[in-house]
């Protein structure tokens, strides 16, 4: 009885078929877009109630067309010499942590109230806002991009 002839497998992968490429840290920096929406000043009666309340709106856009983890962390303060002598220190009420999930281009609205018990100027630009891919393997958020310093006017009546 004969043996069969041995003949060598070929392997090939069509060269047509996409490989999910791993985004760069850059870009998951940018998966989410913020921006606070405020007034410029705000004109409070210190002298008949101490706290004086402000509403802001974060705005969250997923900047992505994949679906996206994010936190959102209110806790942080700045805490640099320099920007205590310019901006005071106010307070978020409420809630300081925040996680949610954002669809592909999804836009999201974030009621925040900030509090503050002097008159002055004020950077409401701390909340850090962290994200990542749903899919993706990794434990840790990346940060976001931080917008500019966001000023409020805090005026007494």
């Amino acid at each position: 009885q004969e043996l069969p002839e041995m003949v060598l497998l070929k392997f090939f992968r069509s060269e047509n078929i996409p490989v999910p490429a791993r985004p760069t840290p850059e870009q998951l920096s940018n998966l989410i877009k913020t921006s606070l929406h405020y007034p410029e000043s705000f004109s409070h009666p210190f002298h008949e109630k101490s706290l004086c309340l402000v509403p802001v709106t974060l705005l969250l856009s997923n900047c992505s067309q994949a679906v996206v983890d994010v936190m959102i962390d209110l806790r942080h303060k700045t805490t640099s010499p320099e920007a205590l002598e310019v901006h005071g220190s106010f307070t978020w009420l409420g809630q300081t942590q925040y996680k949610l999930q954002l669809k592909s281009q999804e836009v999201y609205s974030l009621q925040l109230k900030a509090c503050f018990v002097h008159t002055g100027v004020y950077n409401l630009g701390t909340p850090r806002v962290f994200a990542k891919l749903v899919d993706q393997v990794t434990l840790l958020e990346t940060s976001q991009q931080n917008s500019m310093p966001a000023l409020i006017i805090i005026n007494n009546i």
